[in-house]
């Protein structure tokens, strides 16, 4: 088995677990990850590392994703979405009131760098327990506001009937934000409450619908196709072209020395002159030092 990403367009209901356990039954492999978890109810772009590309799923999962989503105005829920139980409802007069520009001006104030409070069905640790498990066990829990940073809210429709506002958006966000907090915050700061009813991940880094197989498809046993790591490395990283002399002192944990006429000053794949996938390269002090080292096996 040769190792790689497989993208998955996962499909609502599916666990993120559910399409791991499927992708290695499928490819007979268990060096199987994921790069972020999606809820059972969202859909979309779930990135998968398959043998040593396992390694890289941090890389992935730290990058930015894009979402497309509905919040629904009028009523809140105990997890934030459409799956939990109603808790508050708000009057109808009071939603009438709610202008266009109000829900612009509060989603531009919720963008750039912000402290959000996590919701608390997340998979966030609370003294070792995931908090989803403490709020399913009947126990309250507000977790602690943490720093995210939204690039972008784009209001896409608004859609109004006499019980709820339904807002389409599209955000693109860094990694461990919570669209349902941002659904959450905007109901309360409007004063009728808020819940996310949809939610699709169109982008995780470079990684989009593109190419990717639905995890219904992969249950009913089509065969998934998984982009070599090589490819896969050239889409995340700088790539550093590197001698046979270069190589093995990679392989025996050295540094090497950076290109003079390039920017040096990010992380770098090396690949070597077959175009096998090498080591991914940190640069300090003047040079570039292999962090991750792949065998020969896990090179192309």
């Amino acid at each position: 088995m040769k190792s790689g990403f497989l993208v998955i367009d996962k499909d609502q209901d599916f666990t993120s677990h559910d399409v791991v356990a499927l992708a290695r039954k499928s490819l007979k492999e268990k060096r199987i990850g994921h790069a972020g978890t999606l809820d059972p109810m969202a859909t979309g772009v779930l990135v998968l590392g398959v043998g040593h590309a396992t390694r890289l799923l941090s890389f992935i999962t730290d990058g930015s994703k894009t979402y497309l989503a509905t919040i629904r105005l009028g009523s809140a829920t105990n997890t934030d979405d459409a799956q939990g139980e109603v808790i508050s409802v708000a009057p109808p007069e009071r939603l009438a009131a709610i202008t266009e520009i109000q829900i612009t001006e509060e989603l531009a104030k919720r963008t750039g760098e912000i402290l959000q409070r996590p919701s608390s069905v997340s998979a966030i640790k609370v003294d070792g327990v995931r908090s989803y498990k403490r709020v399913r066990d009947g126990e309250a829990v507000e977790l602690e506001a943490r720093p995210v940073h939204i690039s972008s809210q784009k209001i896409l429709r608004i859609n109004r009937s006499a019980d709820f506002v339904d807002v389409e958006i599209e955000v693109t966000c860094s990694a461990g934000t919570y669209i349902r907090a941002i659904a959450r915050d905007l109901g309360d700061v409007l004063n009728v409450g808020g819940h996310l009813t949809q939610l699709r991940r169109t982008h995780v880094g470079t990684f989009t619908i593109d190419n990717s197989i639905t995890s219904t498809e992969l249950k009913n046993g089509k065969e998934p196709k998984v982009m070599q790591l090589v490819d896969a490395v050239r889409s995340l990283f700088k790539v550093r072209e590197i001698t046979e002399d270069e190589e093995i002192s990679i392989f025996y944990g050295r540094a090497i020395d950076e290109n003079s006429e390039d920017d040096n000053s990010e992380r770098q794949a090396a690949v070597n002159s077959v175009g096998e996938v090498i080591a991914i390269l940190e640069p300090k002090d003047g040079r570039l030092h292999p962090s991750i080292v792949f065998p020969k096996d896990a090179a192309k």
